[in-house]
């Protein structure tokens, strides 16, 4: 499983997804439709999911982790390929999404296993807390 996923950070937390009927948060983003760059996911997952518009010339890497993927069969792996980004707008829950959250390094335990890994690295980096 390969999906694209937003970092947006703000004094140390944050900005994390609760889906209908999920049970865990994860990262804001989603998979590729076919023939999409990193970056045009990017604007559409996130524009579908919390409302908002990402600036697409401030899109930059910030790394790639991989899991087992929440919800399926053991050795189903997740790759995450992150990103950070400008965005204009307010985040609010749209399309699937029923809650977002601004998560700190305590809340680690309500995310997904490739998000742990994410908030792991996040806090050694000193920008989750």
């Amino acid at each position: 499983m390969d999906k694209i996923a937003w970092l947006h950070l703000v004094d140390g937390r944050i900005l994390s997804t609760r889906s209908r009927g999920k049970d865990v948060y994860y990262l804001p983003g989603g998979k590729r439709e076919p023939g999409e760059t990193d970056a045009e996911t990017l604007v559409r997952e996130i524009r579908e999911e919390l409302d908002v518009t990402i600036t697409p010339e401030s899109i930059a890497a910030a790394g790639t982790f991989e899991a087992q993927a929440h919800g399926h069969a053991a050795g189903t792996v997740v790759r995450l390929t992150c990103y950070t980004a400008e965005y204009t707008g307010t985040p609010e829950a749209s399309s699937e999404i029923e809650e977002i959250a601004w998560l700190g390094y305590a809340d680690r335990e309500k995310v997904s296993a490739v998000d742990k890994i994410i908030f792991d690295h996040l806090r050694e980096t000193g920008r989750l807390t």
